[in-house]
């Protein structure tokens, strides 16, 4: 800016080389308006945000200023450290008609804030983040001149020597592996059509699943303790229900309707439940004595044909009952 501003000047007809320079001439200075309170000690310079800070005077706290945010600031010595000079640094916050006051600390390299905003902290130490950190000056005296001092630093350093060893090994073996990258790529390449191929089988035979059960739920992937506890359960039936429903119908046509008891009874056969297994009611087949018939000869039937007046009229009781029971044509033919 200043050799832009130093060359092609105008110089009037009446200026001569004893009066001083052109600026002189025209009573202002070389900066301009920054200079208007150089008389001050106060110089307006251009002041970069270090880092991120919060004003205290805007209304809303939320928005910070953030880190390399530029403003016009009023530039102002304010001591000395060491042989280094302190500078202070003035300016009106963008948001609000808040001042900033700022200056520099040499010290610890950094800036610190006097007034009208805080720090917002996103500090850490950079031996925790494993960074190179130089050494201070008091430790360097000490290694110079104190020598259990520099011998305990010597075994702390072999210490993280030693520690640091097996990383950087891995680190050199991912690099020689990493150096065709090729054939790396083609190998991760690989594996990503093989996981995919998986995954869309995988899909195709959950969407079968669901679509079969009519579910709209997502399935999770099947593993080892899944199928030993399924193998355990028994919930699929033995027999579909037609299976069942024919089996009792066998049953109902191959029970007789009564059986006899031992009083000669007819006593009512009970119906035998087909879905219980160990069910003590067994279906019983049909025989003439379920049906209640009774062979004769051919004697007992032939002087039954022709009987006599008396003979029928003096009969009992236990007599007519006889005269119930009847021979099937069946029967005789099979004898």
């Amino acid at each position: 800016m200043g050799e832009r501003k130093g060359v092609n000047k105008y110089y009037p007809p009446d200026w001569r080389p004893e009066m001083g320079s052109i600026n002189k001439y025209h009573g202002t200075h070389a900066l301009r308006e920054r200079a208007n309170k150089l008389h001050l000690g106060i110089l307006i310079i251009r002041f970069e945000m270090p880092y991120n800070i919060w004003c205290e005077g805007c209304p809303d706290k939320s928005i910070p200023i953030g880190m390399g945010v530029r403003y016009n600031a009023e530039k102002t010595k304010v001591g000395m450290y060491y042989s280094t000079p302190v500078y202070q640094f003035r300016f009106k916050c963008h948001l609000c008609p808040n001042y900033i006051v700022m200056k520099t600390d040499p010290g610890n390299l950094d800036y610190v804030i006097v007034s009208g905003a805080r720090r917002q902290e996103r500090r850490w130490d950079p031996l925790d983040n494993e960074q190179v950190v130089p050494e201070e000056k008091s430790t360097s005296q000490k290694l110079a001149t104190d020598a259990m001092f520099k011998l305990e630093h010597g075994e702390k350093d072999a210490l993280k020597s030693k520690n640091a060893a097996p990383i950087i090994d891995r680190l050199q073996d991912h690099r020689e592996r990493w150096r065709d990258d090729y054939t790396t790529n083609r190998i991760l390449r690989d594996q990503f059509r093989t996981a995919k191929k998986e995954l869309k089988a995988r899909a195709a035979v959950d969407a079968a699943l669901l679509a079969k059960s009519s579910l709209d739920i997502k399935l999770l992937p099947q593993s080892e303790d899944d199928q030993k506890i399924a193998s355990l359960l028994r919930l699929n039936p033995t027999q579909t229900p037609e299976e069942r429903q024919q089996d009792v119908r066998q049953i109902i046509d191959s029970r007789p309707l009564f059986n006899s008891s031992d009083d000669g009874t007819p006593k009512r056969i009970g119906i035998p439940n087909p879905f219980v297994t160990n069910s003590r009611t067994k279906c019983s087949t049909l025989t003439r004595h379920n049906l209640g018939v009774s062979l004769k000869s051919k004697a007992t039937r032939g002087s039954e044909d022709m009987p006599s007046t008396s003979s029928a009229a003096n009969a009992s009781p236990s007599k007519l009952v006889s005269l119930c029971n009847y021979t099937s044509s069946s029967s005789d033919d099979s004898q």
